[in-house]
């Protein structure tokens, strides 16, 4: 591969699926949240979000340090007629792309992969029937095995 801005070119095709699946992730999103009640809900949305933007914050940072630190001590070396030209610190800043593509295909998978819990107030026992009396009744203490009615002192 030869030409200018080659290393930017092997990116694309990773930050074209990361957009995807962000993409994809957010109408999953969208259409959750119109099933779901307002209160807590949206907290936990804001919350999640915000933790997704310091996390990201924070993996670019650390990816700028690490790729400063790797390219000084002669670790990694980039052929300067492969890259676009514009530089964070000694990397090109196309290496970027793969911290970029990771803060966006984390949370989304997470999304994605995620299974919406049904609302527990309220909500019947899973086969419509009362539970079973039969099973023997748990321990009180969580360190102590369960135990049946003979064998309670």
């Amino acid at each position: 591969m030869t030409g200018s801005g080659t290393y930017a070119l092997l990116a694309v095709p990773f930050l074209g699926v990361a957009v995807l699946v962000a993409v994809l992730a957010g109408v999953v999103a969208a259409g959750r949240r119109r099933t779901e009640p307002a209160g807590a809900a949206a907290h936990a949305r804001r919350t999640a979000v915000r933790t997704g933007i310091v996390a990201g914050i924070v993996l670019l940072a650390m990816t700028c340090v690490f790729n400063n630190v790797i390219v000084g001590l002669g670790i990694v070396a980039y052929d300067p007629a492969l890259v676009l030209g514009a530089r964070v610190g000694l990397f090109p800043v196309e290496d970027l792309a793969y911290a970029i593509g990771a803060v966006l295909l984390l949370p989304s998978c997470w999304v994605l992969l995620d299974r919406p819990r049904p609302a527990r107030a309220g909500r019947p026992a899973r086969s419509g029937r009362p539970p079973r009396s039969d099973r023997p009744p748990r321990s009180d203490r969580p360190d102590q095995p369960s135990r049946t009615p003979e064998e309670t002192p």
